[in-house]
């Protein structure tokens, strides 16, 4: 069981493998017009784990993997992220504009942007490996189709795929699994298996808690500040989801203005 110990504005959280971490969040706040969204969060993902990130709506689950990914800035804190080129992340189908003209296959090549860059050329091998992304999320042959085209569950196939050509060893993902049918979810919860069984780390933020409980051993319940964090049958207790749920109760307005 992971060791909790006291931490100046809340809790910091010890896990089992902390000492070789992927992420270390150091007191982290992230703050709109200084009224916080996560406050005071600190603790570590070990290398290699498998964790959802849960909590209730306006929790600050987006906002945090949006920081951890440097694409919102921090209002406190630090946080460290060991070899951030291999990171990669899926935002929300939602804020993915699928109007863009673009093709299927010019989707997944993005995935390798950060090996070759914005002026780069794609080698054979890279080309091969999108091709095999396609394949492994079953849209083998779907290349030349415009992503305005496909279904919301089609889109995170590619969205999938463009992960696996990453070929990065940090996952992040933002509510993989909204609007897609049961069978998409099947088949991308085995992708996820197979990166944790790999070695990579993955960090997803989710909302159903009994696909949780199933699937992720270790979790984050967040409520704008950290509720606990550990093995998921020992964060999703009755006790700590009331925690979360009071907190929740309470948000009427935005938090008050962070002056620490």
């Amino acid at each position: 069981m992971d060791h909790i110990t006291a931490h100046a504005h809340g809790v910091h959280f010890h896990g089992p493998d902390s000492t070789d971490p992927s992420i270390r969040l150091d007191n982290v706040t992230i703050a709109y017009q200084r009224h916080p969204a996560v406050h005071h969060v600190s603790g570590s993902f070990a290398k290699g784990s498998l964790t959802a990130l849960v909590g209730p709506n306006g929790a600050g689950k987006s906002s945090l993997l949006k920081a951890i990914v440097g694409l919102l800035p921090l209002s406190g804190g630090h946080i460290d992220v060991e070899a951030r080129d291999k990171l990669a992340f899926l935002p929300q189908v939602t804020d993915v504009d699928r109007s863009f003209p673009m093709s299927v296959r010019e989707v997944v090549d993005l995935g390798h942007w950060r090996k070759i860059g914005a002026f780069g050329r794609l080698t054979p091998a890279m080309r091969a490996a999108s091709s095999s992304a396609l394949t492994k999320v079953g849209l083998a042959g779907f290349d030349a189709r415009p992503i305005a085209s496909l279904s919301v569950g089609q889109f995170q196939r590619v969205l999938f795929a463009r992960l696996i050509a990453a070929d990065a060893s940090l996952i992040l993902l933002d509510e993989p699994f909204n609007a897609v049918d049961q069978r998409t979810i099947a088949d991308l919860m085995a992708l996820i298996d197979a990166w944790h069984h790999e070695g990579r780390t993955v960090v997803a933020a989710l909302h159903d808690l009994d696909f949780v409980r199933r699937h992720f051993p270790h979790c984050l319940l967040l409520a704008r500040e950290p509720v606990a964090w550990g093995p998921s049958p020992d964060v999703l207790t009755p006790d700590n989801l009331a925690k979360a749920r009071i907190a929740a109760e309470s948000w009427t307005q935005p938090a008050n203005i962070c002056a620490a």
